[in-house]
C-alpha cells in the first residue's frame, strides 16, 4: 500500500519575503511580521516571518496559528496608518489564552509597513 499523504513543506523566510515584494509590486498593502525575542515554550523561532496583504491574504507563520489572527489585525493597522507594532503575548497576559497561547513561554513580533 503506498502512502499518497502528501507532506506540507512550511514557507522559508525568502519565499515568505518573494510574495511580500510580488504583492507590493502589484499594489498592494502589504505589512511583515516578525519574531523578535522568544522566551520558553514558542511555537516559532526568532526570524520567522508573515506577510499579510490588504485584502488578509497571508504567507509564513509567526505561531503556528495560535495568534496570528491577533497579528493580522495589528498588521492591518499598520497598513491604515503607518505606524510600527511591537507585540508581546505571554502567560502572564490575559490576551495569550484568548489566542491560544496557554502552552507557556512569551514571544515577541514586530509588525511593519513594506513600503
Amino acid at each position: 500500500m503506498t502512502d499518497t499523504t502528501e507532506t506540507q513543506t512550511p514557507f522559508d523566510h525568502d519565499d515568505v519575503l518573494e510574495r511580500a515584494a510580488q504583492w507590493r509590486g502589484e499594489g498592494r498593502d502589504v505589512a511583515i511580521a516578525t519574531v523578535v525575542s522568544t522566551w520558553g515554550s514558542s511555537p516559532r523561532p526568532v526570524g520567522s516571518q508573515l506577510a499579510v496583504d490588504g485584502d488578509s491574504n497571508m504567507i509564513g507563520s509567526v505561531s503556528g496559528g495560535c495568534i496570528e489572527g491577533a497579528v493580522i489585525h495589528d498588521a492591518k493597522e499598520v497598513m491604515a496608518d503607518g505606524k510600527p507594532r511591537l507585540l508581546e503575548f505571554g502567560v502572564a497576559d490575559e490576551m495569550a489564552w484568548e489566542v491560544g497561547l496557554a502552552c507557556g513561554g512569551r514571544i515577541e513580533v514586530y509588525v511593519e509597513r513594506l513600503d
